[in-house]
């Protein structure tokens, strides 16, 4: 038989409710029902080995470490904790251990940085799918592509930027949506609903279904609001804001300084006990429920606990017209839900919204001014009230037929451009081209050359390739890192600087050595000891580790039959050298404070007899937690 194609997909876990969880399970289910493939999730946040991850019909490892080694390294510092969260402590490993033949990343493209320059990475059949929700690009998916053959995005916008720089290995593709669950419910039915919410028949209903972010134009959609419903007073206007009043934008204060009556403005409460939902004006959070009697059960609703697929739909059908003023995003689902239930949809003509508020969409655009934001110098869109007010008149002055044949079209372009079959036979057929991948490759770190003497090459740049070649071991500097190559031309302009960037290049090759060429830890210890060893932990300055060698003769004659590994900073060494009762001096590494990992957890785990790590006035605490292979007689410690 044919071997199915292994595809390891690396993203948010498909059961978080998130888009990217969203995105995955209805991507990997209907991969799953074609029996085509072989399937790894890769998951984000979840532990390598947690048990929960066997219950899927697909096998599924997290991407968080389990090794205490490489936890306490995860740990040591904020970027690391956010690279951890990313799965890049364990992308390598799931890569080896699985061989797959096409490996699918879901991620802003910072949750995948730098993974374009990995070993295995233009070897096997690499994707990207990741949102861009603003220009310019950033440097980070100009990278991405240069190095990809194949990226998808979400929206037309970052696909016509891309190709306006000159690249066209970008696909097409919205994140899949289940049409099922939302869709126009008939007039008896959304009479109902009305009834049931206090709505009259004749209020003009203009919904917002979002997550209250600063990103979303709340300001700007109530002063349109407010400017409609003063030329438009037969409307009866209501604003229905489905969000969490309780984070982002304070709400009820913008109500109070536009001087918008409350009553005008509705929300979603839900009650956490019945699981029953309400719209009602904004009175506070934690309301008795009127279904079940519970008091103080009900919230406006968010991520966390709100309302189902179902009860959106019916939130949905509430309305007589969508606004989505944003200043950008990569998709905004809600949009689509909307377009499906047969709304039509208005929406900032900036970003992901270009391909929403088209007339071939069922959607009018919102005009928007541009703003930049601080820092990534991001264009952003202020969207226009006036112009919002002039698109829900011209929603009010349509006729019956013209709105249901407007959301007819939306709903139908949804399914075309959006829905779970559309989206996911797209990405079916792009993997159909993609080759087996052989797997004849070394994983094995490759160890620079930072002794490598450069030759004397005149030209500026046939010099730097070749200490990249040579020192670096980089196949091809050109293709592998362009922007270092122009980097260093730069600076190679200026007179006599070649010998800096020379030493710069040799400083990397041993920092790089020194970070992936390491030796294992047990490798370090003799073998003849039996096992009879004590490891003393000092990093400290050179003062420190002086004043403890004086404990060194006490320990020796207390534990005759034990080598002593002294652990500290290699500028330490010197120190240490020759001292008769040091057996070996070992490189200190954090992981070492932990007595658990030096010692083991019982008696057959552990290397070291017992661990000492002194305490001073200025390093370090005292601690006496040990292993159950050894307690020593003492703690020892020193003033």
């Amino acid at each position: 038989m044919k071997k199915k194609k292994k595809i390891l997909v690396h993203s948010n876990h498909c059961r978080a409710k998130t888009g990217f969880g969203k995105h995955v399970k209805h991507l990997l289910t209907y991969l799953y029902k074609t029996n085509k493939y072989e399937i790894v999730e890769f998951s984000n946040g979840k532990q390598w080995n947690d048990p929960s991850l066997s219950t899927l019909p697909w096998k599924c490892i997290g991407s968080l470490p389990i090794d205490v080694p490489t936890i306490q390294e995860a740990k040591s510092t904020p970027e690391n904790q956010r690279r951890a969260s990313y799965g890049h402590f364990k992308i390598d490993d799931a890569i080896k251990e699985e061989k797959p033949d096409i490996y699918l990343g879901i991620e802003d493209i910072w949750g995948l940085n730098d993974f374009w320059k990995k070993t295995w990475w233009n070897k096997i059949n690499s994707i990207i799918w990741t949102p861009v929700d603003s220009l310019p690009l950033l440097d980070k998916h100009v990278n991405a592509i240069k190095n990809t053959e194949n990226i998808i995005v979400q929206a037309s916008f970052a696909q016509n930027e891309f190709e306006k720089q000159g690249y066209k290995n970008s696909h097409l593709m919205p994140v899949p949506i289940d049409t099922d669950n939302f869709f126009r419910l008939d007039d008896e039915n959304r009479s109902k609903l009305r009834i049931n919410n206090n709505i009259s028949e004749e209020d003009f209903i203009i919904g917002f279904v979002f997550r209250n972010q600063l990103r979303k134009s709340v300001p700007n959609l109530l002063d349109g609001f407010k400017k409609f419903k003063s030329e438009n007073p037969e409307s009866n206007a209501k604003l229905l804001l489905h969000t969490h009043w309780s984070e982002g934008w304070d709400i009820p204060k913008l109500l109070a300084e536009k001087s918008i009556n409350q009553l005008d403005v509705l929300t979603t409460y839900f009650c956490d006990n019945c699981k029953q939902y309400e719209i009602k004006p904004f009175t506070g959070q934690d309301l008795d429920c009127k279904f079940c009697g519970t008091k103080k059960s009900q919230q406006t609703t968010q991520i966390s606990r709100g309302v189902s697929e179902s009860q959106l739909n019916q939130v949905y059908n509430l309305m007589d017209v969508y606004c989505h003023p944003f200043t950008s995003g990569g998709q905004e689902i809600p949009i689509q839900e909307a377009k499906l239930t047969g709304l039509i949809t208005l929406v900032t003509n900036y970003s992901c919204g270009e391909d929403y508020s088209s007339k071939e969409s069922g959607g009018l655009p919102l005009n928007w001014n541009e703003y930049r934001e601080p820092g990534t110098q991001f264009i952003k869109a202020s969207t226009c009230s006036e112009h919002i007010k002039d698109q829900l008149s011209k929603v009010w002055n349509m006729r019956p037929k013209e709105k249901v044949k407007m959301g007819k079209l939306a709903r139908d372009f949804v399914i075309d451009f959006c829905s779970i079959e559309s989206v996911c036979s797209r990405f079916e057929n792009l993997i159909s081209e993609m080759k087996p991948t052989s797997w004849d490759f070394d994983f094995s770190y490759v160890k620079k050359d930072p002794t490598y003497k450069p030759n004397d090459i005149e030209e500026d740049k046939e010099w730097l390739v070749d200490l990249y070649k040579n020192i670096l071991k980089v196949e091809d500097p050109e293709r592998d890192d362009p922007e270092g190559i122009n980097h260093w031309l730069k600076i190679l302009k200026e007179p006599n600087k070649r010998q800096s960037v020379y030493e710069h290049i040799v400083k990397v090759a041993v920092d790089e050595n020194s970070k992936n060429h390491k030796i294992p830890f047990n490798d370090l210890l003799s073998k003849d000891d039996e096992g009879k060893r004590i490891l003393f932990v000092l990093p400290g300055n050179q003062i420190d580790v002086f004043n403890s060698t004086s404990l060194l003769k006490y320990i020796k004659e207390k534990y005759p039959s034990h080598n002593i590994y002294y652990a500290t900073e290699k500028n330490n060494f010197s120190i240490l050298n020759g001292n008769p009762y040091v057996f070996k001096t070992v490189l200190y590494d954090k992981i070492m404070e932990n007595f658990l990992w030096g010692e083991g957890q019982n008696v057959e785990s552990g290397m070291f007899d017992f661990v000492i790590k002194p305490h001073s006035n200025t390093h370090g605490n005292v601690n006496y937690i040990h292993g159950q292979k050894h307690k020593p007689e003492y703690d020892i410690y020193y003033a």
